[in-house]
């Protein structure tokens, strides 16, 4: 029998998490897709503790009236300015079990454009 979305996601994600980890100088980029919104953190995995964390749901991508796509743009742009004044500049992509493609794309590039590496 075939596995749910939910499980074949996770299964991934399991996958992924063997090798993606975050440190206080290069934290990993967390990417969470919901039907509706789009959420992204910076986090710290040895002391367990999120950086720096932005979404759809802030106050300036929120406003926007954008295509999907467009918004997760603007998120990772928003996210790289934040990690910034954080003094953050490399990070390592947790793409979290989705296919990178879409918005997950677009968050990723949004945070290129924004100045972060990975």
């Amino acid at each position: 029998m075939a596995l749910s979305k939910l499980n074949r996601r996770l299964r991934i994600k399991r996958r992924i998490r063997k090798v993606v980890s975050g440190t206080a100088e290069r934290p990993r980029m967390s990417v969470y897709r919901s039907n509706k919104e789009i959420y992204a953190q910076l986090i710290d995995d040895i002391s367990g503790k999120t950086i720096v964390a932005a979404s759809t749901r802030d106050k300036g991508v929120a406003d926007s009236k954008l295509p999907k796509i467009e918004q997760a743009k603007q998120v990772g742009k928003v996210l790289a300015e934040k990690a910034a004044k954080a003094g953050i500049a490399t990070v390592s992509f947790d793409r979290n079990g989705y296919l990178y493609h879409g918005r997950v794309k677009a968050i990723a590039d949004g945070a290129r454009e924004g100045g972060l590496n990975f």
